[in-house]
This record gives C-alpha cells, structure tokens and sequence, in this order.
C-alpha cells in the first residue's frame, strides 16, 4: 500500500473538492476589496439566504472550533451555562474553547450512549437550580450530526425547540457535518434549522470538501450584533475573505455541497452493508450519516493496522471509520475485505461482543 493509499479515520484526511478548488481559481484572479468587502464573499452570502428561505445574516471563520464557540459566547453571558450531551464535540474536542471565548460560560452536560441530547435532559438540567450560585442556562448546543453519527430528524429538533421555548434558551446547531445529515434526511436546510427553531447554525465546509472554512448562520438578525467585531478580535476575520467564501457560492448554487454529503453516506452505508452479520464484527451504532464504528476484539485492532489501516478507538472503544466526498468505492471495498478475513482469523466465540444498534 502507497503512502497515499486512501484512508477513513476522519473525512478530515480527504483534500479539496473540485468544484471549491475551481472557485477558488476562478476568485484568484485580479484584485478584490478585503475583509470580506469583496463579490464573492457577497454572492455567498446570498447563496445562504436563497438555500436556507430566509434573510439571515451570515459570518465566516476558519475552523468548527472558532464558529461553535463565537457563536455560542455571542448568545451568552459568562454567568450563563450551556446544555449540552456530554458526547458533543464542544465538550469532547474543543479544548475548552466556549468556554474560554465566552469568557466563562459553564457547559452542562448530560450522559448519552447515542451522543443524543433529548428534551427530557433539556429539562432536568434547565431546572436542577435557579439560584444565583450556579450560573443560569442560557443556551442548549446539539450536533448535527452526533459524533456516533445519528442524526436528529425534524420532529426531534422539534421537539428540542420547544423545551429551549419553555425555559427561554437560545438553540444553536453544531453542523460540522450538516450535508451530511441533510443528505440523510432528505429534508431542506431550512427545515432542520430555523423552521424547527434554530437560533444558529455552524455549517461545516472543510469536512464537505473545502480546504478551510465554516460559515456561522443566524437566523434571528438581532442576535448576529456586533458578530463582526468578535470575529475580528479571535483573528477569524480573513483579510483575503474571498478564498473562504467563495467555494460556499459555488458550492451551495450547484448542489455539489449535498452531493458531496450525500457520497460519503453510502460509503458508509456500503461498509456497513458488506460487514452486516460477520461474527466479530458488530457494527456499534446505526449508520446514518457518514460513519461507521466498528466493534473489534484487541487482536483484530492490532492485525487491521498491521494491513496498514488507520482509524481511531475514542469512541465506545470501537473502531471508527469516517468517509468522504471522494471516497472511492474500491476502497471501501477494501477495507470491507479486510475486516471480514481478520474477523475469520480471529474469530475466537469468546471475543465476539455484542450489537448496540
């Protein structure tokens, strides 16, 4: 195997769409105004509206970590809290970032064997104090989709706004993935977000085949004040704005954006498919979106990377494969070949787990 043989630990290890790589030609030629004063950063903005239905206002940062966290400290105070499953990648993968942006404002958490926040667990933590000790619940953060690949359906989204209504939360939608959930469910963008009852979307563009950038979309106007200027002061405002921009106005005009989520979900449907009902390898969650997880013994672990596969185990344990816009069917294929001749070689009753989903 080839140092560039293709790998699925994270749909972060793919390179640049050709439709972004076009764009971002197409946006290199001449001059442009800065800070985002320039054409593209306008036509993408305008791209946003038309998908999402609606005149929101739209920001631009680097990286999920920047976009998660401006958006949340915008929507808090620092005596304020944060809801949120305990498996969300703003508590897990986030290095203390919402916090440290919002200069303080505590994350509550609640258990998730799925990575699922529900309403049930909005209200309990909503509610466990009011006093002026703890700070107040301000907040209710959910990813779409999950880090264990679920996705919230519209009803489920639903429902989560509601109980943010009931105890006057803000809901902000983590999209790191987003493309891929809309590819999912089949729905439009507009109706998982703000018709649901999303506040702000994070909508993640590097994991959906640009080279960097998300776009931080919200839908109530007012609450976008100022957004700017935080922007500017976390060093997320790019002075060449249209680099960032200008693979979204492409992207979201000709549909490769849900195209491209769209492929990398059955990628991981035909993983799963080739896999299904092989002892010894139990697939750990349903695959709903571009992810499998894996459940394999100690010793397949160590033969699956000694045939030169890489992948990650912080999950439930289990061995995750994440897929992408260009991932290659072949070499799916592949991978499903070697698992199941490991599975055979290592297929000891004693090591075989269980099915959780």
């Amino acid at each position: 195997m080839s140092d560039h043989s293709q790998q699925f630990a994270s749909d972060n290890y793919a390179g640049i769409c050709p439709e972004a790589w076009q764009a971002m030609q197409e946006a290199n030629h001449g001059h442009e105004p800065a800070y985002g004063g320039d054409l593209w950063t306008a036509r993408a903005a305008d791209a946003f509206r038309a998908l999402f239905e609606t005149d929101c206002e739209v920001f631009f940062a680097f990286n999920g970590t920047a976009a998660n966290s401006l958006a949340l400290a915008a929507l808090c105070q620092s005596y304020h809290s944060v809801i949120c499953s305990d498996a969300a990648h703003v508590e897990t993968d986030e290095c203390g970032a919402p916090e440290f942006f919002s200069n303080g404002s505590k994350l509550l958490t609640s258990p998730s064997i799925d990575g699922k926040l529900t309403p049930e667990d909005i209200r309990s933590l909503a509610t466990r104090r009011n006093d002026i000790h703890f700070p107040k619940p301000r907040v209710v953060t959910i990813t779409q989709p999950t880090e264990t690949g679920q996705v919230y359906t519209v009803d489920e989204v639903k429902a989560i706004a509601e109980a943010c209504r009931e105890h006057n939360l803000r809901l902000h939608m983590d999209g790191a993935r987003f493309a891929n959930a809309c590819a999912a469910l089949g729905c439009s963008p507009a109706d998982i977000t703000w018709k649901a009852g999303v506040d702000v979307l994070c909508f993640g563009g590097t994991k959906n085949g640009m080279a960097v950038g998300e776009a931080i979309i919200f839908f109530k106007p007012e609450q976008a004040e100022d957004f700017d200027y935080r922007c500017k002061q976390a060093g997320q405002l790019a002075s060449k704005m249209r680099y960032l921009s200008a693979p979204w106005a492409r992207m979201l005009s000709d549909g490769s954006w849900l195209r491209n989520g769209a492929h990398a979900n059955a990628c991981a449907r035909r993983l799963a498919e080739q896999i299904a009902g092989v002892p010894g390898l139990d697939v750990y969650f349903k695959v709903q979106a571009n992810a499998v997880f894996v459940k394999l013994s100690e010793a397949s672990e160590k033969a699956l990377r000694a045939r030169g596969w890489r992948f990650y185990t912080f999950i439930g344990g289990s061995a995750r494969f994440m897929f992408a816009w260009d991932s290659q069917f072949e070499r799916v294929d592949e991978l499903a070949a070697d698992l199941r001749a490991i599975a055979a070689e290592h297929s000891d009753p004693q090591l075989l787990t269980s099915t959780l989903g």
